[in-house]
């Protein structure tokens, strides 16, 4: 699961249509996701399985996480100060997993990584969108700052972990069904075999996740020693 990085004080105050537009987009992610981990725990808490799960959180799935890839044009239209190349990696990985593993096979909606990627991912946007709202308005307590740099030390190995499984529970069933790949001959003499493209992607986690998190601990050190300095 791949943290989006916006560092606070960096943040350019977007003015009129703009802000309100980046306020209501914020808000109403913190609300689906505040919805879909409701979802959750409602479904589980109520003794339900694997195998009913996807089935009542898969609509609010689709929704919200692939309605971050707006995030993507936020960077572009300089809206927010974020690489857009940062945040379409951030994006990708998620929507990815969402489109071409959970909606495409049915291994990795019964595996154990889903409730994983969902709790992880639920509880980091959560508090990031919030973070984001808040902040635009000036008013985020130091509280939701520190949960904003520091969650992510447990969230997202756990994030990570659900994404692999989910991707691992679908391998069979690619395989099998042969999904989306393209066997010779063809008129393009093209061959696509996505069986071990899944494979390649996964193994790609081992290099990019030092990488990622060690980032993301810089810019808790950076941000956390910011506020510190502030309430000094």
């Amino acid at each position: 699961m791949l943290e989006k990085v916006l560092s606070k004080s960096k943040m350019s105050e977007p003015s009129g249509f703009g802000k309100y537009y980046l306020l209501s987009y914020n808000i109403v992610q913190t609300l689906g996701w505040v919805y879909l981990l409701w979802q959750s725990l409602e479904h589980f808490l109520n003794r339900g399985t694997l195998d009913t799960y996807w089935s009542v959180i898969k609509w609010t799935v689709i929704i919200f996480q692939n309605a971050a890839v707006l995030e993507v044009l936020h960077a572009a239209l300089k809206l927010v100060p974020s690489s857009v190349f940062v945040v379409l990696m951030q994006v990708y990985s998620r929507v990815f997993l969402v489109c071409g593993a959970l909606l495409a096979t049915n291994g990795a909606t019964i595996s154990p990584g889903l409730p994983l990627c969902i709790l992880a991912w639920s509880i980091t946007e959560i508090i990031r969108y919030a973070y984001y709202a808040l902040n635009l308005i000036n008013v985020v307590p130091q509280s939701l700052l520190f949960l904003r740099y520091s969650t992510f030390l447990v969230l997202y190995p756990l994030g990570i972990t659900g994404e692999l499984l989910c991707m691992y529970h679908s391998l069979d069933e690619i395989a099998e069904k042969k999904l989306f790949t393209v066997s010779m001959p063809n008129s393009w003499n093209f061959i696509f075999n996505y069986y071990y493209f899944l494979i390649f992607y996964m193994l790609l986690y081992i290099p990019l996740f030092p990488v990622l998190f060690g980032h993301m601990l810089k810019q808790r050190n950076k941000m956390l020693s910011e506020e510190s300095k502030k309430v000094k």
